[in-house]
């Protein structure tokens, strides 16, 4: 893996999970990065940073556009550039058929799985049309391409951030700016913690359903964001990488 010594990295979503198995990832790479939460993840970024990495930790609600302007201008001012971003705040609504979902619980998950995406991507894109380039990933989610039962308003943003990851990688191809998103199985991370202790019975369930037999662990995801970030991968550009141990294909 090329290293990505010297270079400016954002995260959402890095408190905990996938988002902080990505930081840690960029930062071992050499990279600059900003954690970036609704929850300022100071401890996090301080482990990094004790174990001699370069880390920030940023307090921002992605499905706020002004603080995400915020954000990005913050970034700029300090350190210069923003070379890659890893979009992946993420929340999921109460697992319930989706007539039961209320407006509430629809509109906060497009807020953030959907509009904080989009917030993100766009001044993000607008840094790095200034500075020639970047990457961009987002996460999506294997129920991004499939569905699952009793989280309609979840699966409909994650199918969704697949269709502007792949329109925006169009519109910005030809201006050095590469734009993937990634889309995880079932990962052993905080959230899935959650989703697994209101209804026990669901692991079971779940691993039966994976081909590798076994879930997924954050820094398997971090690998493939990393990769898709780095030069290794100049040539890919608009792709949904499925890493689900053969879920979607089952």
């Amino acid at each position: 893996m090329e290293t990505m010594q010297g270079k400016v990295v954002l995260v959402t979503g890095a408190a905990a999970g996938i988002g902080l198995a990505c930081a840690e990832a960029f930062a071992c790479a050499g990279a600059v990065v900003v954690m970036a939460d609704i929850h300022e993840p100071v401890d996090q970024a301080a482990r990094l940073v004790q174990a001699g990495y370069a880390a920030v930790p940023y307090c921002c609600d992605v499905s706020d556009t002004r603080a995400v302007e915020a954000m990005v201008e913050w970034i700029v001012a300090t350190y210069g550039r923003l070379d890659a971003a890893h979009n992946n705040a993420g929340i999921q609504t109460p697992q319930r058929p989706m007539a039961e979902i209320t407006d509430e619980e629809f509109d906060r998950t497009v807020a953030v799985d959907l509009k904080g995406v989009w917030n993100c991507m766009r001044y993000e894109i607008r840094q790095m049309l200034k500075q020639g380039g970047g990457a961009i990933v987002n996460t999506s989610s294997q129920g991004g391409v499939t569905g699952f039962p009793g989280q309609a308003a979840y699966i409909a943003c994650k199918h969704a951030v697949i269709g502007l990851t792949r329109t925006a990688a169009i519109d910005y191809a030809a201006r050095g700016i590469r734009i993937n998103a990634v889309c995880p199985g079932v990962i052993r991370t905080p959230m899935a913690d959650e989703l697994l202790r209101r209804n026990p019975a669901l692991e079971q369930e779940l691993v039966r359903d994976i081909p590798a037999g076994r879930m997924g662990r954050p820094e398997e995801i971090a690998h493939a964001v990393l990769w898709l970030c780095s030069s290794e991968a100049s040539f890919v550009d608009g792709h949904a990488l499925l890493v689900d141990g053969a879920f979607s294909i089952h």
